[in-house]
C-alpha cells in the first residue's frame, strides 16, 4: 500500500479531486467534540490547503466516523457532489467493510455469525448485546473468522452487516471474547496508548463520481502486538 503522505503523521490512502481517505490513528477524534482536542477533519483539511497552496477555507466533509480508541480507514469528502453521494451509500450500506481485532479468548467457532439487539446506554456510551429484542433495542448483525492465532491472542476478521454504536465491541463482548485493551467491553487491563486492538482495515465501495470500484486497505498499526502478525 502506498503512502502518500505522513506529514503530521497522517497516512493518506487514496486522494482525488473528490475524496481523501485517511488511515486513523488510536485517539485520533474524526470530528470535533466537547473534548476541544483536534479533530482528524482539521488536519485532513489543513494537509489539502498546504498541498494545493489553497486560499480561505477548505471545503471537507465528514463521511462516517471511527471510535477514538480504534484504528483504521476514514473517508472524507473533497466536494459537496461527492458528500451527498456518499452519505447516501453509507446510509444505504452500499459499502464493504472489513475490520480485524484481536481478542483475548479464541471464540468458540472458527467462523460464525453472530446476530443480536444492540440498546444503547447514552449516559456510560455503551451498547448492551441481548439475544432477544428488547425496548429501543436495534438489530445487529456481523459475520466473522478467526485469520491468525498469536501466542495469547487470537486475530479476527469481521465483515458489519449492520451499523450500530460500537457493535463490533459488544458483539465480540457478549460471546466472551472482548477486545484487547476494551475495559468498556470487559477486556482486564487497558492497552498503554489508551486504544483497542479494532482496526478498519478494508473499504471497498464505487467511487461516488467516477462509478470507478474503489478498495483500500489500511496498514496496521506499528505497535507491538499488531507487529506479531506475519501477513
Amino acid at each position: 500500500m502506498k503512502i502518500l503522505s505522513d506529514k503530521n503523521n497522517l497516512q493518506v490512502l487514496h486522494e482525488d479531486n473528490h475524496i481523501i481517505v485517511v488511515n486513523k490513528r488510536v485517539g485520533d477524534i474524526v470530528q470535533g467534540d466537547k473534548t476541544g482536542d483536534q479533530p482528524l477533519s482539521d488536519v485532513v483539511k489543513e494537509y489539502i490547503k498546504v498541498k494545493y497552496n489553497k486560499p480561505g477555507e477548505v471545503y471537507l466533509g465528514v463521511v462516517h466516523r471511527l471510535d477514538r480508541p480504534t484504528t483504521g480507514i476514514v473517508v472524507f469528502a473533497k466536494t459537496s457532489k461527492a458528500l451527498t453521494r456518499l452519505n447516501e451509500m453509507f446510509k444505504n450500506r452500499d459499502t464493504q467493510k472489513t475490520y480485524w481485532a484481536i481478542v483475548k479468548n479464541a471464540p468458540p467457532e472458527k467462523e460464525a455469525i453472530l446476530e443480536h439487539f444492540l440498546k444503547r446506554n447514552s449516559k456510560n456510551n455503551t451498547s448492551k448485546a441481548h439475544s432477544k429484542e428488547v425496548p429501543e433495542s436495534k438489530h445487529a448483525k456481523l459475520d466473522y473468522k478467526v485469520i491468525y492465532q498469536l501466542t495469547n491472542y487470537t486475530v479476527l476478521e469481521i465483515n458489519l452487516h449492520t451499523g450500530r454504536h460500537h457493535q463490533i465491541r459488544a458483539q465480540l463482548a457478549a460471546i466472551g471474547c472482548p477486545i484487547k485493551g476494551d475495559l468498556k467491553y470487559g477486556f482486564n487491563r487497558s492497552n498503554p496508548d489508551g486504544g483497542i486492538h479494532l482496526h478498519a482495515r478494508k473499504l471497498a465501495f464505487i467511487h461516488p463520481v467516477s462509478k470507478d470500484a474503489i478498495s483500500i486497505v489500511a496498514p496496521l498499526p506499528s505497535e507491538s502486538t499488531w507487529n506479531n502478525i506475519k501477513l
